[in-house]
């Protein structure tokens, strides 16, 4: 995904964190959360002996080992790569499928390498820039359905040398093509031998940035700030996903104010506007121009429609996805689902330096609420975190009437509440954190959220709550890290209706080289984590998403991470391996296995766009960066789902 969450900055060289400092926090402080808290994360007597050794293994910048089972990493790592193409480990196989452009059904419109594809034959066309993935098993391991999700578009790589934008104006015929590109795509697949391939079914079908949609929950489409003078349309900025108990899937749109802009100089933004990240220019996309839907001072309600978790059906092509309202608007990476005591317990980030984790709880048993005809996400309770110093941490209701959320403050009701969810957050005094990233649920209980990066706390817009906290331990936090926390409850797996946790930095991401805090080894280290799962044995398997400016260069000190990557981690012993090396300019977005675990899924996103250490890529080339994965010396990069198997056919990533 584009990083619009942080500047730029000018290539300069990385300062070791030493040298910055921990604003008040010691490095034991910064890392741990607190001694005794650890100790209680990790299960272990709260004796000084016990809470020293378990301080003593945060702070090395490695996870405590008690209280989790080992499963060790069946693998020799890859080495860190700049090549235009993907590894993976001595003993496994990769295959490619779903590259974006191919067609959905047999017989639909053919890949046009050149670009010229049209708006109404890429709406018929598997999606670009690939980010969440979920396979949907069918009677066995080797027939199911593949949902994955298509966040953005890149205008040198959608449209072809006749398709140029004029003096920067794009046509309506561009913005039509740009929305078929984004959203989802349902594909029915199956493995024939040893080979992977579409089936041809009338459950394939495209969500698009122009496919109508349904809001359910306390904001309804009816809501007065939904309103504008078409139906409600689309999905935009679908990233990290979600699996229901129920089997839907669920996509998180997030980075939707970029889509918005305008060029009437009256305009200006409200409070609200602002906090949601809209501006006059948004992120240069420039649909405004062609398109009024997206002009904000036109239609200024069209962007209350986006930064939803939208709930598509994989099983039934003709339903309406639903956009759950209940679960807040902000911009959702994923929308992670656990459950407890038959509640659905849904965790996601909001992708912002600065931004918040949120946490919704069902009210009821899903099961219930589905066999009364009422959906289990729209009845609930939002929550937003709060990261204490001591490693303890509070889930704060979102609830109109409760503490500062009341009429005389100016909240509404809790529509209101949902609508403006970021700043609902702030006047609770949420933790901003180093852009949240994906969540993931193990099968333990702990659960994790990925930390992308962060320029410091004097780029934060989470505004007032932008203060130092051990959840953030590094003032400027280049590389990222990851963080785990489990839910209070006397039961040993936590119990996600609990509004306390306790918390823990799981490891800190970078290059030992340029910063000693950290205590990765070469066939770990790795920067911006932005895409997590876990198995059923319990490893977590980590995408990386170094941004543009970052990616390969010395200057920024990312010269000896290679490209992004996929690694795999043993919460148990801290160890972290690296299993995939991507194609340049690429990010490594979703992943998953067939229920077997014999066949693993991953997303490629955004191969050959732009960086700076190898250029940028225009209509007229393309290739400048890439050229992944077909290599045509005609064709174009193109995102795409590898399917990764062993050899051997045995456990994927297992001893």
């Amino acid at each position: 995904m584009p990083d619009h969450h942080t500047p730029q900055p000018e290539a300069a060289p990385r300062r070791m964190f030493d040298d910055v400092g921990a604003a008040g926090l010691s490095r034991r402080q910064a890392l741990t959360g607190g001694t005794i808290a650890l100790a209680a994360f990790l299960g272990l007597s709260t004796s000084p002996a016990s809470a020293a050794s378990a301080a003593s293994a945060a702070s090395a910048g490695r996870p405590g080992t008690a209280g989790a089972t080992a499963h060790p990493l069946g693998f020799t790592a890859v080495p860190a790569s700049s090549a235009d193409t993907v590894a993976v480990p001595a003993g496994y196989s990769v295959q490619v499928l779903a590259p974006w452009g191919q067609a959905v059904r047999d017989g639909g419109p053919k890949w046009r390498a050149d670009g010229g594809n049209t708006a109404a034959e890429q709406a018929e066309q598997v999606g670009s820039h690939h980010a969440g993935l979920h396979f949907f098993p069918g009677t066995d391991d080797s027939r199911g359905t593949l949902v994955l999700t298509h966040e953005y578009t890149d205008a040198a790589l959608l449209y072809g040398r006749t398709g140029a934008a004029t003096n920067g104006q794009v046509s309506k015929e561009q913005v039509a093509k740009a929305l078929a590109a984004h959203g989802v795509s349902v594909l029915e697949v199956r493995r024939t031998g040893g080979t992977w391939q579409l089936a041809d079914s009338p459950r394939n079908v495209r969500v698009t940035g122009a496919t109508p949609v349904a809001f359910s929950g306390p904001v309804d489409a009816n809501h007065p700030a939904l309103r504008t003078s078409k139906p409600a349309a689309g999905t935009l900025g679908t990233g990290a996903h979600g699996v229901t108990p129920w089997g839907t899937f669920l996509a998180g749109e997030r980075n939707t104010a970029g889509y918005f802009g305008t060029d009437n100089r009256t305009w200006r933004p409200t409070r609200a506007q602002k906090r949601a990240g809209l501006s006059a220019r948004g992120d240069g996309y420039g649909w405004h121009r062609a398109d009024a839907r997206f002009d904000l001072a036109a239609n200024g309600n069209e962007a209350n429609r986006f930064g939803w978790v939208v709930e598509i059906d994989p099983g039934n092509p003709q339903a309406a996805p639903v956009k759950r309202t209940a679960l807040g608007r902000f911009q959702h990476v994923g929308a992670s689902v656990t459950e407890s005591a038959g509640r659905v317990v849904v965790y996601s980030g909001d992708d912002e330096n600065g931004g918040y984790l949120y946490k919704f709880v069902g009210s009821d048993s899903w099961w219930r609420l589905r066999s009364q005809g009422r959906s289990p996400l729209d009845h609930g309770t939002l929550y937003v975190a709060k990261f204490e110093d001591d490693g303890t941490g509070r889930w704060l209701p979102l609830t109109h009437g409760q503490g500062p959320l009341t009429v005389a403050n100016g909240w509404a009701d809790q529509a209101d509440v949902l609508l403006r969810a970021r700043q609902a957050a702030d006047s609770l005094g949420a933790t901003p954190l180093d852009r949240p990233q994906q969540t993931s649920v193990g099968p333990d209980g702990t659960a994790f959220c990925a930390l992308a990066n962060s320029p410091g706390l004097g780029h934060c817009a989470a505004g007032p709550n932008a203060h130092r906290a051990a959840v953030r331990p590094r003032a400027e936090n280049p590389y990222g890290h990851i963080v785990r926390w489990r839910e209070d409850a006397t039961a040993d797996q936590g119990d996600g209706r609990a509004t306390g946790f306790h918390w823990q930095v799981f490891v800190l991401a970078g290059d030992p080289a340029h910063d000693r805090q950290v205590h990765l080894d070469a066939a770990g280290m790795f920067a911006s984590p932005k895409n997590l799962w876990t198995d059923a044995d319990g490893r977590l398997w980590i995408g990386t998403g170094i941004p543009a400016y970052d990616q390969n260069r010395a200057e920024t000190g990312h010269e000896h991470l290679g490209n992004n990557a996929m690694l795999a981690a043993d919460p148990a012993t801290g160890e972290v391996r690296r299993f995939l090396t991507g194609p340049r300019g690429a990010e490594i977005a979703g992943v998953v296995t067939t229920p077997d675990r014999r066949t693993m899924f991953v997303n490629v996103q955004h191969p050959g766009e732009h960086t700076l250490a190898w250029g940028t890529p225009t209509q007229d080339d393309p290739r400048v960066v890439g050229n992944w994965p077909d290599h045509d010396p005609s064709g174009r990069p193109r995102s795409a789902v590898l399917v990764i198997r062993r050899t051997d056919g045995g456990v994927i990533g297992a001893a």
